[in-house]
Parts: C-alpha cells; structure tokens; sequence
C-alpha cells in the first residue's frame, strides 16, 4: 500500500501562487501514480490536517517566507512527522543571504561582494559607500525573499528610487552586479544532478522570467562548459549543499565570468513547475518528475 502524503503549498509569502502551481502539481502526479494525497494550506489547517489525514510523510511544497525559512520545518518537528527538503537550521541559513554567502566566503566559495543596508539609517551618503565598496551598477534584494522578488539593478540615477520600493523590509543586500552567463545546478542528495543555463529575454532571470512563458527565457541543456568547468560548478553546488547540511534536492544559480563561477545563492525548495529547472535537468538525465518526486519522499523517510 502506497503511503500517504500531505502536500503543503500556498502559504502567505510572495511567493505564494508559485507554491499553489508546485502543490498542484505535485499532487497530480502523486494521485496518478496510486497515492492517497491531501493538499493542506498551513495558515489555515496544518495541524488539523495532520490530526486528521495522519500523513506518513509531509512534502513541503512552500516557497518564501515561513515555507522555506526554518519555520514550518520547526512546526513539523514537533510533530515528529518525516519532511521533505532541508532541516530547520539548513533552510534558515539559506533564506538568509547574507548569512549563507559568509558562510560561501569562509569556505572560500566565490560569491558577489556586498554591503547591508539597513533602512533605519536612509542617507543619500548610500550612493558615495557603494562607489567606494562596490561600483556601479549594483543588485539590491531583500535579505529573506526568494524567486527574485523585489530584485533590481540599480545605476546611480536610479538606486534612490529603487531602494524606496524596498523599504518595506527593515534590511537589504547591496550586492556588486556580475554580468555573464546565468547558471543553475541541480544537487540531489550527495552528487549533482546537472547544470542547465538560462538566457533571458528580461534584464535577468527575474521573476518574470523565471515563472511567465510570455518572458520566453531560453533554457540550454547540455551548457556548452568544458568538461573541467562543468565538473567545477558542479562541485561548488555540491560544497554550497553540504557545508549549509541541506537535504533532498537544491539548486544553485551561478553567474559565470571572466572565467570565474559567482554563487549567488543555494534555494533548499526548488519549484516543481512546468517551468521549473530541477525536474528539467532530472528528465535530461532520465529521472521522470514522478521518479524524482518518489525520491524526495524517500529521502525524507530515512532522514528523518
């Protein structure tokens, strides 16, 4: 008998209709393939849904804030149900750009330059720290969104206005912009998966581009890399996994330079979209998106 699997998506981040397409999906291709599946919103019924489906097994299907930041991982501790993806500390540290590309830069991973910005002290002065730190042009983000949300390039003529946007978050990055290729790697477990590289028809792989076929962003597998730079992003990814402790699959996106592989940042909970890249690379290597999502589950089963 097929085991019985909770499916959370929704949720209230930004994030929000990207997880509800995940979920759906997801779910689909559990309910084919013979298992019994409840999707469960965790805002509204999680424990309820628990108490009352009694899952073997939850597959986090959350994206953004308290999906995939350490707090409903925490939540399913304490129900001592098995779960999909990363652990509490792994996807809290991940969340966290700044605290994941400290801890790149300890292990000597290159990752873009960057100075915090902390809305508190707004001053025009921002403009002469980052000629002095950084140059122009720059990326701002917010420290804890994920997908690209609220991700601008910013020249001096515009980075007043755009830091403005933001200002709904106490703090942001300010990060040197890498031009070059984009770059993303696929880590299932312990080996990596596979690369597959993205050439935007937008500015960059935004969120735009990263969700709405309208944006029509080309996606290039196999990357045309020699066989040492392949196999050289595809260990960074796979150091970037390990030294966080993520679990299951992640996939990290790369900017590639002068030669030279910028991580930019490690996602713990991937998309399982049409349009998502982790089940791409798993069918270029022929693992089927059921075979791909029957392995999550397995893994979280033994993990936990």
């Amino acid at each position: 008998m097929k085991k019985k699997i909770l499916v959370l998506c929704g949720g209230i981040s930004k994030e929000r209709l990207i997880s509800l397409d995940t979920g759906k999906q997801v779910s689909n291709e559990l309910k084919k393939n013979g298992y019994s599946v409840k999707t469960s919103e965790p805002h509204k019924s999680l424990l309820g849904d628990i108490y009352s489906f009694k899952p073997n097994i939850v597959f986090n299907a959350l994206h953004g804030q308290y999906g995939e930041d350490g707090y409903i991982q925490a939540i399913l501790e304490t129900q001592k149900i098995p779960y999909t993806h990363s652990g509490v500390l792994a996807s809290s540290i991940a969340m966290d750009k700044e605290i994941s590309k400290n801890m790149f830069l300890k292990h000597k991973i290159l990752t873009p330059k960057y100075i915090k910005f902390d809305f508190e002290k707004f001053n025009k002065n921002i403009i002469k720290e980052i000629d002095k730190k950084l140059k122009f042009p720059v990326v701002i983000k917010p420290i804890n969104e994920g997908s690209s949300v609220h991700v601008y390039i910013c020249t001096k003529k515009n980075i007043i206005k755009n830091l403005k946007k933001l200002n709904i978050y106490r703090q942001i990055l300010i990060e040197e912009f890498i031009a070059g290729r984009e770059i993303q790697v696929a880590i299932m477990g312990k080996k990596a998966l596979g690369a597959i590289e993205l050439e935007p028809k937008r500015k960059f792989y935004d969120y735009e581009a990263k969700y709405s076929s309208k944006a029509k962003t080309k996606h290039i597998i196999p990357v045309n890399l020699s066989k040492k730079n392949l196999d050289k992003i595809k260990s960074i990814a796979n150091k970037a996994h390990q030294i966080i402790g993520c679990r299951g699959v992640t996939r990290s996106d790369f900017k590639y330079y002068n030669g030279k592989f910028y991580l930019l940042e490690i996602n713990t909970q991937p998309g399982m979209t049409k349009l998502s890249l982790v089940p791409e690379i798993a069918n270029y290597v022929g693992i089927s998106f059921i075979k791909l999502i029957e392995w999550i589950l397995k893994d979280a089963s033994i993990n936990r």
